[in-house]
């Protein structure tokens, strides 16, 4: 297959995963060169080694404003829920079987939920409104109480819905205080100003690849006397909750792109607003083309999911891609099966635009420049495809 022919590109595919900020390759680099040890070795080398992996809690809960030892390391987001989700079925399973999500979750907790399901629990599925948000007095409805978790995502991925979690959490505990109350917090970690004390969440799952870290890790926020169960057993590192030798490089990496993600935090959300609503009014503008987003500070950031009528996601992928423009057909985790998105279904996106939407995605170091060229190349793409469909 061909590559881009372009000199320029365009890589707005952020919410699939982000380049490897510069300090988070060097540290990473210097882990596996110099400071190789196993961490839970008693040599020096292995304290050496459980110093980066310290150094990285410490940077992580400052940014959540929390206690390091309320942080846990996994191999990334999908773990994150499966751990936050299971964990919490196996330690309350005794309390009730009674389990609140939404119909627009990631698939890491959606598939999670029908395997739930599988195993004798009841769980009821939220809907949102055509802006992706959740309707709270429908969730004070559900709560009862042999209800043992609530597992809302902050931000979703296809098309940047906020959910209000600080409202949520405190209905939660107000309607149940037994209630566990988890947050996929992997689309919005680096975004938004998280304080899971403030807003009552137990748990939060985050994923690093999403944020300039690296791939293959992640971590998960247990708030101190939480009941969860572990779902992976071995030597019992980190406190037997998440057995296995910790991934040192990959930890020392998140914790460099969490700190960073948290530097100058309001002038990159500023500077991130700017480009999104650049891009929404550049869209906007186009023949046939519906912005399914929330509009501007409505929604995330990053994220802009538009359908293009008569043309098909994948075909509009393919074409841009030619050019130097990197966007994705919906969740990279699932868009390579072929049925309709959740997500869109949901927030009501017509039946006819359901393959043919488009995710935009971008990160704080995108240019107005590279949007001002995406948006021309889309514009090409849609006048050389159209003249097919027009009679």
């Amino acid at each position: 297959m061909s590559r881009c022919v372009s000199k320029m590109e365009a890589y707005l595919d952020n919410s699939s995963t982000t380049k490897v900020l510069p300090l988070v390759k060097d540290i990473m680099v210097k882990c596996m060169e110099e400071d190789w040890g196993n961490p839970s070795a008693m040599h020096t080398k292995g304290v050496d080694a459980e110093g980066y992996v310290r150094a990285a809690r410490e940077k992580i809960a400052a940014t959540l404003k929390c206690s390091f030892s309320e942080i846990i390391f996994t191999s990334g987001g999908t773990e994150s829920n499966n751990m936050a989700i299971i964990g919490t079925a196996l330690a309350k399973r005794r309390q009730g079987k009674h389990i609140i999500t939404t119909k627009i979750e990631h698939p890491s907790v959606g598939n999670v939920m029908k395997f739930l399901e599988g195993e004798g629990f009841e769980v009821s599925y939220l809907s949102v409104d055509k802006e992706g948000r959740i309707d709270l007095e429908e969730l004070k409805s559900l709560i009862r109480e042999d209800t043992i978790l609530v597992s809302v995502m902050q931000v979703n991925n296809e098309v940047g819905a906020v959910e209000p979690i600080e409202e949520i959490g405190k209905i939660v505990k107000e309607k149940n205080p037994d209630c566990t109350f988890h947050v996929d917090a992997i689309q919005s970690y680096g975004k938004f100003i998280i304080r899971p004390k403030k807003a009552k969440i137990d748990l939060l799952s985050v994923s690093a690849h999403k944020i300039g870290g690296p791939k293959g890790v992640g971590f998960i926020y247990i708030k101190e006397k939480t009941k969860l169960n572990p779902i992976i057993f071995g030597g019992g590192q980190q406190d037997n909750m998440r057995s296995g030798t910790e991934n040192v490089p990959g930890i020392a990496g998140l914790g460099v792109a969490a700190e960073e993600a948290y530097k100058d935090f309001d002038k990159k959300s500023e500077a991130f607003y700017a480009l999104k609503e650049n891009l929404e009014d550049k869209l906007s503008a186009l023949e046939g083309v519906i912005i399914n987003s929330p509009k501007g500070k409505e929604g995330a950031p990053h994220i802009v999911s538009a359908s293009f009528k008569d043309i098909r996601s994948e075909v509009m992928l393919h074409a841009l891609e030619e050019m130097g423009v990197f966007v994705s057909a919906g969740s990279a985790c699932s868009s390579h099966k072929r049925a309709p998105s959740a997500t869109l279904s949901s927030i009501g996106v017509d039946k006819s635009l359901l393959e043919s939407t488009v995710r935009f995605s971008l990160n704080p170091y995108n240019t107005k420049e590279e949007i001002d060229y995406a948006v021309d190349k889309v514009s090409e793409v849609l006048e050389k495809y159209r003249k097919f469909t027009r009679k």
